[in-house]
């Protein structure tokens, strides 16, 4: 996985926002910037969680807490998108398939949460990188761990 783009949920929600934004702009002009403003924020909030917790995957807790986030907002987009149905009159059909389109998200995203819980790289704890200091470089020494070692020593 070299992106966020590669994740699946983050493409899935980026799609289902911009639909959402698009049938959002049909509400009426007294919704459009409260009700349908509220909706365009959640949802774009979500594929928002999605990578900026990606920006921070090397921190696994970090990870998990953004696409919390994320799942949050998407019940709020689920909310959002029942109070539009229940008010108006505005594609109730098109309104449910976005209702079920968002729950099957929200199961997706939460699948993801268990397995970055799971089986996510904490790369900072794995993995050991010997690093030369540069003050040191001259000595022949090298840090690990920010302990100082020569390099002959064993590790």
């Amino acid at each position: 996985m070299k992106s966020y783009k590669d994740l699946e949920i983050c493409s899935f929600s980026y799609d289902l926002a911009i639909k959402v934004h698009k049938m959002s702009l049909k509400l009426p002009q007294f919704e459009l910037y409260e009700e349908g403003g509220q909706l365009r924020r959640s949802t774009k909030g979500i594929t928002s969680c999605i990578v900026e917790g990606y920006g921070r995957r090397r921190y696994k807790a970090e990870f998990v807490k953004f696409l919390a986030y994320a799942h949050a907002s998407c019940d709020e987009a689920i909310l959002h998108l029942n109070f539009i149905k229940s008010t108006h009159k505005l594609g109730e059909k098109e309104i449910d398939l976005f209702i079920d389109s968002y729950n099957q998200l929200g199961g997706k995203i939460n699948k993801f949460i268990q397995f970055v819980e799971d089986h996510w790289n904490d790369t900072a704890s794995k993995k050991r990188k010997l690093r030369v200091e540069p003050d040191s470089a001259k000595s022949g020494s090298v840090t690990r761990d920010s302990q100082l070692v020569t390099r002959n020593s064993q590790f």
